[in-house]
């Protein structure tokens, strides 16, 4: 008997360019949809989907982990690039160093302090994989499986996956869709869905680093970010939230006015890796953060379901 629905619309990108005019879109691009063989594990096969838009806007998605492996869009000067980073081949993506390129996410994205929890009076034990907690999902989250495809076209791409019951110390068999959808508007949808029969953690995300400058710049330091959000959850030194929910103002973590993310890093151990508590009331799909990049000209508006969003610069 199925006991818990939860379904949700995390996230919206639009990627567009500040400075280029509307006449210079490509608006009769051919599609260039297709599936090509990435690679094999085992006797599985591995293949990357490429969605497009009538833009030229291009998005790779690998069954493995549901990768986003490129997003490739316009800048200011019309020129193409990939604006995520990612590796060039699937052992990449598979070996123990990869840092959840581009990858989904579960069943529970961030950490669980000390690898257990308590869930109607039962103690859960997890595999510690970021000691002394566990970290987006386990040793083998669903970054790190073959998801199924249901469907395929030029511009979705509709996966699913089945955890069973105990898997990486989970309760319950929860069943997972997730539809990447790209948009004519620049915007890549992640629709996520999940049904389970049993209580269960559940924090399901996407995991894409970007670079606006697509590998113009080597970090993001110049990059532009404004986010909707007044408060921040403080972590302890294993970052884990240590229970406040703090005011942003007068700290590094202030992007309630866009400013680059390089001006306060350095007061900030570590680098940024924290949740921002959004300026939200409802449920609604609302626009909660915004990323600029004036050298390419390209600008990225993040919209979410979600009372929070995590931003983390890459500091590990």
């Amino acid at each position: 008997m199925r006991k818990t629905l939860l379904v949700c619309l995390p996230i919206v990108l639009l990627l567009s360019c500040k400075l280029m005019k509307k006449e210079e879109a490509k608006e009769n691009v051919k599609s260039m949809t297709e599936k090509t063989l990435y690679g094999m594990i085992g006797a599985d096969s591995v293949f990357q989907y490429t969605l497009t838009n009538k833009n030229g806007m291009v998005v790779k998605i690998l069954n493995y982990g549901g990768t986003v492996t490129d997003i490739i869009t316009a800048d200011k000067n019309g020129k193409m690039g990939d604006v995520v980073l990612g590796y060039d081949s699937l052992s990449g993506y598979r070996q123990t160093g990869n840092p959840y390129f581009g990858c989904l996410v579960g069943r529970y994205g961030n950490r669980i302090a000390n690898a257990k929890f308590t869930l109607d009076g039962k103690e859960y034990t997890l595999a510690v994989n970021n000691a002394p907690n566990t970290l987006h999902g386990g040793l083998k989250g669903f970054d790190k499986v073959i998801w199924t495809v249901k469907s395929f076209d030029d511009s979705n791409l509709s996966l699913s996956y089945l955890s069973k019951d105990g898997e990486e110390g989970y309760p319950g068999n929860l069943s997972v869709d997730v539809i990447y959808s790209l948009g004519d508007d620049n915007g890549l949808k992640i629709d996520y869905t999940a049904v389970t029969d049993k209580a269960t953690p559940l924090n399901l995300t996407n995991h894409c680093y970007f670079n606006l400058s697509a590998g113009a710049d080597s970090t993001i330091l110049n990059h532009e970010l404004m986010l909707k959000a007044d408060k921040y959850t403080p972590v302890n030194e294993t970052l884990i939230p240590i229970g406040r929910i703090d005011d942003v103002k007068g700290t590094p973590m202030d992007f309630t006015t866009s400013k680059t993310i390089g001006r306060d890093i350095a007061q900030v151990a570590g680098g940024y890796d924290h949740n921002w508590v959004v300026n939200r009331s409802g449920n609604d799909l609302e626009m909660i953060a915004s990323v600029y990049h004036a050298g390419s000209g390209r600008y990225m508006e993040v919209f979410t379901t979600q009372p929070g969003i995590q931003f983390y610069t890459g500091n590990f």
